[in-house]
């Protein structure tokens, strides 16, 4: 089982409108951290199988603690790969084709997606694409190990964890999603819808 995981290179990010270079190293920081415990989790779970330790409270412990990790690493990703965008929207793009299908208009997906995303509570907004009806809908989720609507696929992921904006926005999260809006990277969200 053994795998390992390398922290990406996000670093051009640093620079961007809105998002002062402490906030953003500081987010590179808490990513790099989750990278490196997923990776000592995927150690210490392959020692303990190898070692025949698989029915111990420890062993159950870390493989829930592993979804913690694993996802806290990978949400980080999709949100950084899908910031840093200098284009909008493309007004003729299969993206807002199905925004406008399934929620009437691009305006209404996005005081949608805001609106989820001024929530009281931690967490991520993220737009899902449902495979099994091709719908999109914007969800919330609460800690990193749950919540996750089975079987669909992230297309645009923003990080509302207090560390996302406080250092720049102290309490005006909205202020934080107004930024977050000039910086998205819309090629890499249509890119992520199939």
């Amino acid at each position: 089982m053994i795998m390992s995981y390398t922290a990406k290179d996000y670093s051009a990010l640093v620079g961007m409108e809105g998002f002062s270079e402490i906030l953003i190293k500081n987010h590179f920081t808490l990513y790099q951290g989750y990278v490196t415990n997923t990776n000592k989790i995927v150690d210490i779970l392959d020692q303990m199988l190898k070692d025949g330790k698989t029915a111990t409270p420890e062993y159950a412990e870390l493989k829930r603690r592993f979804g913690w990790e694993f996802n806290g690493m990978r949400l980080h990703e999709y949100y950084f790969e899908n910031l840093g965008g200098q284009a909008g929207l493309s007004k003729d793009g299969k993206l807002v084709k199905q925004m406008q299908a399934d929620f009437g208009t691009y305006e209404n997906w996005e005081k949608d997606f805001k609106a989820t995303g001024t929530m009281r509570g931690i967490g991520w907004v993220a737009l899902y694409a449902d495979p099994m009806n091709g719908k999109l809908f914007n969800f919330w989720v609460n800690e990193h190990d749950v919540s996750h609507p089975a079987g669909c696929s992230p297309i645009l992921i923003m990080d509302v964890f207090e560390h996302a904006f406080m250092i720049d926005y102290g309490l005006k999260r909205a202020d934080y999603i107004e930024a977050f809006f000039r910086n998205i990277n819309w090629a890499v969200a249509e890119s992520r819808l199939k």
